[in-house]
C-alpha cells in the first residue's frame, strides 16, 4: 500500500474513533444569539481542524514520497575544465621571421622603418584626416598616401586645414581651408629651410633654420594676391616676386647673434622664444586681434596698439630677468618654462588653465605670473622641478620631477630612499570631454591636479643595473583630447647577429580626452577621461599574417635611432623616429626626420 493511502485510511480511522459528545456553548451577554438554545445537530469544531491537519499531511508525506527519487539523485558532475595554452604559431623561415611570429612590437617597429609615412583619424570634414576621402570622419588610423615613403620635419593639423614641414624644409598645405577645389596635399612655400611650423585660426607661422619666422596665410587664393615680398637672385642686383604671399615677424633690438630659436602659437597669438631666453609676443591671426592677456603685454588691444604692423613682436617685459628654457600656448593662454624650472603663466583662466582658481571678475591676467608648485608639494617631503610644459584648447600639462628630501625632524642619514626621484605629469583647466585624463570630468579646475597613471612609475634599467624613474618623453596637447609618450626603455638595435628571440619594441603611448570626432583612435567614439592604449596603427593587419589574427596588441612608437629604410633595410641611412600630433579634432602619427 502506497504511503499516502496509508496516511489517508489512519485519519478516518481517528476520525471515527473520536466520541461525538454535545459541548454546551457557553454564550456571553454581548455575543448573545437571538435565536435562543443549543444546535442539538452541530458538529464540534475541534474535529473539523483535525481532520483538515490530517489531510495537509498526508499530501505532504505523499509529495515527499513522490520527489524523494529527484531530490536524492546524485549531481550531474562538472564539465573537466580544458586549459587552452597559446596556440601554435607558424613555422619560422629566418631569424627575422621568428621575431616578427613571436613580438607585435617587433613588428611594429620594423614596419615603421620599412613604410614610414603619415597615419592620420579623426574628423575629416576639411579633408584633412583623408584628403582623398569624402568620410566626415576617419575611426581609426588611415595612411595619407602623398605623404607614403617622406619623412617630415613637423606637422600640424585643424580639421580644416593641415600643413606639413617636408625634409628639405619646405611647406605642404592641404584641406578645404587651403583649396575647396583641390584639398589634396602640395607644396606651396618653398626654399626657406623651415624647421617649425604652428598653426592660429587662419595663418601658419613658420620657423627657419636661420631663426626667420614666417607668416603665410592657410588659403591658397590669399597667398598669389595681394603685394608679394621680393626675393634676391644670384645677382645682387636682381630680384624676384615669391610665388607666395607671406609676412616675416621681425622682433626688435635682438642681440648679438640672437635669434628665434622656438615658437608657440594658440588661435590669435604666437609666443617666439629667442637663444638668449627672451620672450616675445606677436597677433598671429588676422581674424581676431589677442584680447585676453594671451600676449603677456597688460593693456594692449587693438585699439592701443602701437604704429607699424598689426603683427608686430613685443617683448614680455614680465618675464626679464629670466631666461626662459621653453614655451606653449593654448587657444588664449600662454606658458612659460625658465631654466630653474619654474612655470609663469598668463592669458585666459576661464576654465583654470593657468592654475588657479577660476575668479569671475578676473577672467585673465595679462601679466605672466609664477605658478607655486612648491606650495603643491608643500608636506609631501619632496622637491619639485618642473622639467617640460604642454598646451592646447582650455588646457595645460606639466612634468615635474620631485626628489625626496629630509624633513625639518628627519635626520638625512635614516631616511631610506633620501634623493630618489619620483617624475609626476600635471593638468589643469578644462576636463568636461576627460581632456585632463585625471578620471573626473571637471568642468573647471581649481589647480593642477595629478595625472596618477602617468606619475610615479619605475622600471627595471639593465644598464644601470638600478630601478629609474619613467618620465615623459613627448606630451602633445591637442583642442579636447591629448597624447602622452612615456619614455620607458626601448629596444631598437637588435641586427642579424641576434638571437632568434631577440626583438626590438618602441615606447609605449597613451591618448585620452574627447573623442568626438574619433580622434582617440579607439574606433569607438565615447570620451576617455583617463589614458589608455589603441592598437596597432595598421589596424592588426600585419599580425594577421604572422598568424596573430583576433588578438589584441598595443600600439607602440618608434624612437629616434639610425637605420636604413626601406624593405630589409637595403634603403637609404637616416635618423628617424615617430612622433604624434594631436591637433584640433584630428590626430596624425607621422615619421619624423
Amino acid at each position: 500500500m502506497t504511503p499516502h493511502r496509508v496516511a489517508l485510511r489512519r485519519t478516518f480511522q481517528l476520525r471515527r474513533a473520536v466520541n461525538p459528545t454535545k459541548i454546551t456553548i457557553r454564550q456571553w451577554p454581548r455575543f448573545a444569539s437571538t435565536s435562543g438554545g443549543r444546535d442539538e445537530n452541530r458538529r464540534p469544531r475541534g474535529n473539523a481542524r483535525k481532520f483538515l491537519a490530517g489531510v495537509l499531511v498526508a499530501l505532504a508525506a505523499g509529495g515527499a514520497a513522490a520527489l524523494y527519487p529527484v531530490l536524492t539523485k546524485a549531481p550531474a558532475k562538472p564539465h573537466e575544465a580544458v586549459i587552452e595554452y597559446e596556440k601554435a604559431r607558424p613555422l619560422a623561415e629566418s631569424k627575422e621571421d621568428n621575431r616578427d611570429i613571436i613580438s607585435s612590437q617587433h613588428l611594429q617597429v620594423k614596419k615603421s622603418w620599412e613604410h614610414p609615412g603619415v597615419y592620420a583619424w579623426g574628423s575629416n570634414s576639411g579633408r584633412v584626416a583623408a584628403p582623398d576621402s569624402t568620410d566626415s570622419v576617419v575611426k581609426t588610423p588611415r595612411r595619407i598616401s602623398y605623404f607614403d615613403g617622406k619623412l617630415l620635419r613637423d606637422i600640424k593639423l585643424d580639421r580644416e586645414f593641415g600643413a606639413a614641414v617636408t625634409e628639405n624644409g619646405d611647406l605642404v598645405q592641404w584641406g578645404n581651408a587651403f583649396s575647396q577645389a583641390d584639398p589634396t596635399p602640395a607644396e606651396t612655400l618653398k626654399g626657406k629651410d623651415l624647421v617649425k611650423i604652428e598653426i592660429s585660426r587662419d595663418r601658419i607661422i613658420a620657423l627657419g633654420k636661420n631663426g626667420t619666422v614666417y607668416s603665410v596665410p592657410v588659403a591658397g587664393a590669399d597667398q598669389t594676391s595681394g603685394e608679394k615680398s621680393h626675393q634676391p637672385s644670384w645677382f645682387s642686383f636682381w630680384t624676384s616676386p615669391e610665388p607666395v604671399n607671406y609676412r616675416q615677424l621681425k622682433p626688435q633690438n635682438l642681440g648679438w647673434g640672437e635669434n628665434v630659436t622656438d615658437i608657440a602659437s594658440g588661435l590669435e597669438h604666437v609666443l617666439l622664444l629667442t637663444s638668449k631666453g627672451r620672450v616675445f609676443s606677436a597677433a598671429s591671426s588676422t581674424a581676431d586681434f589677442p584680447s585676453k592677456g594671451q600676449m603677456g603685454v597688460p593693456g594692449l588691444t587693438w585699439a592701443t596698439r602701437p604704429k607699424g604692423p598689426y603683427d608686430e613682436p613685443h617683448e614680455i617685459l614680465g618675464l626679464q630677468g629670466f631666461k626662459i628654457a621653453k614655451i606653449a600656448a593654448g587657444d588664449y593662454h600662454s606658458l612659460a618654462l625658465d631654466n630653474n624650472g619654474f612655470v609663469f603663466v598668463f592669458g585666459d583662466n576661464s576654465s583654470g588653465q593657468l592654475g588657479f582658481e577660476v575668479e569671475p571678475e578676473i577672467p585673465f591676467i595679462a601679466t605672466p605670473i609664477p605658478l607655486p608648485f612648491n606650495k603643491i608639494y608643500s608636506g609631501t617631503k619632496q622637491q619639485p622641478r618642473v622639467t617640460s610644459i604642454a598646451a592646447g584648447g582650455a588646457n595645460s600639462f606639466f612634468t615635474v620631477d620631485a626628489k625626496r628630501i629630509a624633513g625639518p625632524r628627519e635626520e638625512a642619514d635614516s631616511i631610506k630612499g633620501l634623493g630618489r626621484v619620483t617624475a609626476d605629469t600635471w593638468a589643469c583647466g578644462s576636463g568636461i570631454w576627460g581632456s585632463l585624463g585625471t578620471g573626473k570630468w571637471t568642468h573647471v579646475s581649481l589647480g593642477p591636479s595629478k595625472i596618477k597613471p602617468l606619475s610615479g612609475l619605475y622600471e627595471w634599467d639593465e644598464n644601470t643595473s638600478s630601478v629609474i624613474p619613467i618620465r615623459l618623453t613627448r606630451l602633445s596637447a591637442g583642442s579636447t583630447h591629448a597624447a602622452a609618450v612615456m619614455d620607458n626603455v626601448t629596444s631598437v638595435g637588435t641586427s642579424a647577429g641576434s638571437s632568434e628571440n631577440d626583438t626590438n619594441w618602441g615606447a609605449d603611448i597613451l591618448f585620452w580626452g574627447g573623442n568626438e570626432f574619433y580622434q582617440l583612435g579607439t574606433g569607438k567614439r565615447n570620451n576617455i577621461p583617463l589614458p589608455t592604449y589603441i592598437e596597432p596603427l595598421d589596424g592588426g593587419e600585419a599580425d594577421a599574417e604572422k598568424g596573430r589574427k583576433g588578438e589584441h596588441h598595443r600600439f607602440q612608437i618608434t624612437p629616434r635611432t639610425t637605420v636604413r629604410l626601406g624593405e630589409g633595410g637595403k634603403g637609404r641611412k637616416v635618423s628617424v623616429e615617430q612622433r604624434v600630433e594631436c591637433g584640433r579634432f584630428v590626430t596624425a602619427v607621422y615619421s619624423g626626420t
